[in-house]
């Protein structure tokens, strides 16, 4: 029988005020129109490399021109000073124009390594067949993406990454694996993916216990190029 208006009226459980919750009251962000959230931590907006070291230490050998940031071949990869567990990244990258005459996994290659050691790999995958767990937006030798999103070459692309880390216990061992989501242009090509281990060329991924880490790009003998770079920590 379906209750009257009269008796919903003296329920107290029937009052909408108790469903409300009034706290929490979450932090205000501010996200201005083509630049970082209020709240992010600033990697690269085209005025230097101060938040960079390459990855031997020292400065970080590659060029800033235009407001992107350009892998100089042969220099070595570079990393960021501050170290991260979960975050949220925002990287936009470009692949080198010329493609005469190469192919597969040395077309614009590069990639992004959360913590040092897991890769979300950078290449120009339009119109250039390879290993789908290797081309763009794969985690390496590791996951394929959902779809290939890739815009064609020296145009500009982005990545929206959601990072978790890793869990280890006192003794080393493995709590958690990581996860990543990732939105490549704006389409979800890594949907909560879990990460086997560290990125490796050969043999299986494996995990060894370790905390916060930088932020890794990739030299890989190809002027990739980088703007927009921003996290937010989680």
């Amino acid at each position: 029988m379906l209750a009257s208006a009269a008796a919903l009226a003296h329920d107290p459980s029937a009052d909408p005020a108790k469903t409300e919750a009034w706290t929490p009251v979450p932090a205000v962000v501010a996200t201005p129109v083509g630049a970082a959230p209020s709240d992010a931590v600033v990697l690269f907006d085209g005025s230097g490399l101060a938040a960079w070291e390459s990855e031997q230490g020292g400065d970080a050998p590659w060029t800033v021109a235009d407001g992107a940031l350009t892998v100089v071949p042969g220099s070595k990869g570079i990393r960021t000073r501050q170290r991260f567990c979960d975050i949220q990244l925002h990287i936009e990258w470009r692949s080198p124009a010329q493609t005469r005459g190469v192919d597969g996994q040395n077309r614009g290659n590069s990639g992004v390594f959360l913590q040092e050691l897991y890769e979300l790999q950078v290449l120009d995958s339009h119109d250039n067949p390879t290993y789908p767990n290797g081309q763009a937006a794969s985690i390496y030798k590791q996951a394929i993406p959902l779809v290939n999103a890739s815009r064609p070459p020296a145009e500009w692309q982005s990545y929206d990454v959601i990072w978790k880390a890793p869990r280890f216990s006192e003794g080393g061992g493995l709590l958690a694996p990581a996860r990543i989501t990732v939105l490549h242009n704006g389409v979800l090509v890594q949907d909560d993916t879990v990460i086997a281990g560290t990125t490796e060329y050969r043999g299986p991924p494996s995990y060894a216990p370790h905390g916060c880490a930088p932020i890794y790009l990739q030299d890989h003998d190809s002027e990739v190029s980088f703007r927009n770079i921003w996290v937010r920590e989680l």
